[in-house]
């Protein structure tokens, strides 16, 4: 189950629901929805308590973008915004990437992403845009993020080539003068 595919669905039905639907219909299906929301929102809260409660590793759990999506819509996620997107990043070391701020106001990450190099000055792989993949990374993680901003620092200018100095053969012709 992909929780933005869900999301989108949602919102669509809901949509539909409030162009056409009888407005008694609409009220009960409203209804229904705050029912379920109130019933898996309490589920969710004991899950929350039992983790923080729990010797056991609990990463696997808090790592999952399903679980994850459940616990930030109901405000229960045990660790916040920045926490989990640096361990995200952690995670996927071939974005490159670090936190670098988080605005809670305006849902605003600041990431910096080096630059590729390989050691020539020329850029190593492809030409890849390096936001391509942390935008879904970061809605994984921490769907509550809004906007993403992207600094990118460049690489670090490749060390000089090492010259190797060695004793050279000795020349027949010039042993023999």
């Amino acid at each position: 189950m992909n929780a933005e595919q869900t999301g989108l669905r949602v919102e669509e039905i809901l949509t539909r629901l409030d162009d056409g639907a009888d407005p008694g219909v609409r009220a009960g299906a409203e209804e229904l929805v705050r029912a379920l929301m109130d019933f898996y929102g309490a589920g969710l809260a004991r899950l929350a308590a039992l983790l923080r409660d729990a010797d056991a590793d609990r990463r696997g759990v808090l790592d999952d973008e399903l679980v994850t999506a459940l616990l930030v819509l109901h405000d229960l996620h045990p660790d916040d915004v920045p926490t989990r997107v640096a361990r995200g990043l952690a995670a996927h070391p071939e974005h490159r990437a670090e936190l670098a701020d988080y605005d809670e106001h305006s849902r605003t990450v600041r990431l910096r992403i080096a630059a590729a190099s390989g050691g020539c000055g020329c850029a190593s792989g492809s030409a890849q845009d390096p936001r391509e993949g942390v935008e879904g990374l970061l809605a994984g993680c921490a769907p509550e993020i809004e906007r993403i901003e992207i600094e990118e620092i460049p690489a670090a200018p490749p060390e000089p080539a090492l010259l190797q100095i060695g004793i050279r053969p000795a020349d027949p012709a010039r042993a023999a003068r």
